[in-house]
């Protein structure tokens, strides 16, 4: 029997700049967080009034790779404290039963599985879980290039709540079956969550053209070990690059945000990961309340009596 469907929220940084909130590079969604809270207490809003079961703390950027070795060092336990806060106010004004996931981000920088450091990984996660405990429904280890990473991040976090582990997929050299940008396969991927007893295995921030096809992969390794665990993905917005064109690395600017993904365009897309074995959908980068929305109204007449 399929897992009920779970909708997540969708992206914070593109959409707190859509709102013109404050937002630049290196700090991404941390500046907004550091000088206007109240717009990020506005974007949560925004996802629990279209329909998100999930929301996830505005915790990604607060890395020393994001917002400086001084800044994390002086403000990054207080500020995860106040991205938990946000979010659980924005939950209780909602009157919502809605869930927080606590994001547990790359510690050295997304897409970069070369810069992990496991002798470091504790210096710069600690503060984020330790400010963000209180608040922390479950925890999501998102956007995650490597299983060692995962490990990492699993090893650190309590273990008296969900864990969540979110992989990256290499959507600049995409191969059949998909990998993690690591290199390493789906299946490692799978073996991980099994050997962590994790909660979730999910996909994000990478196209979506490539998110069946890996949720598919996912779904056989875990039916093949008997699994029950449940399967997710969010999506970017971002556009594809041609073959002789790099992607931006990471702070160097920002990747332009397709045009063809409406509402309607993302709502088919996550009808086939949950043809693929998904049971838990949302949005990353450049995915915004419109389209939790168009999730949760198909959400919605999923649980409708037949």
């Amino acid at each position: 029997m399929p897992h009920p469907l779970l909708i997540l929220d969708g992206g914070m940084g593109r959409e707190l700049l859509r709102r013109g909130a404050p937002f630049a590079q290196p700090q991404w969604s941390a500046l907004a967080l550091m000088q206007q809270p109240s717009a990020v207490a506005d974007v949560h809003r925004a996802y629990i009034e279209t329909g998100a079961d999930i929301i996830t703390t505005n915790s990604y950027a607060l890395v020393p790779f994001h917002i400086g070795e001084d800044d994390f060092r002086t403000q990054g336990n207080k500020l995860a404290r106040l991205a938990g806060e946000l979010a659980q106010q924005a939950v209780r004004d909602s009157g919502k039963k809605v869930r927080v996931a606590a994001s547990l981000p790359p510690l050295f920088g997304s897409y970069r599985p070369d810069l992990f450091d496991a002798a470091q990984a504790p210096a710069i996660a600690r503060p984020l879980i330790d400010g963000q405990a209180p608040y922390a429904d479950l925890w999501l280890a998102e956007t995650q290039s490597s299983t060692a990473e995962v490990r990492a991040l699993h090893a650190l976090a309590p273990h008296d709540r969900p864990f969540w582990a979110s992989f990256t997929l290499d959507d600049e050299h995409p191969a059949k079956p998909p990998r993690l940008r690591s290199g390493e396969g789906i299946a490692d991927a799978v073996a991980t969550v099994i050997d962590l007893s994790a909660d979730a295995l999910l996909f994000n921030c990478s196209h979506p053209e490539i998110m069946a096809d890996a949720i598919a992969v996912a779904r056989a390794a875990l039916d093949a070990a008997d699994s029950t665990l449940r399967l997710g993905v969010y999506a970017n917005a971002f556009c594809a690059h041609d073959a002789d064109e790099a992607a931006l690395p990471a702070n160097d600017g920002l990747d332009d945000i397709r045009t063809d993904l409406s509402p309607a365009a993302y709502l088919a897309l996550a009808q086939a990961w949950r043809a693929a074995g998904a049971d838990i959908i949302g949005g990353c980068c450049g995915i915004g309340p419109e389209h939790i929305a168009a999730l949760a109204a198909w959400r919605d007449s999923e649980t409708l009596p037949k």
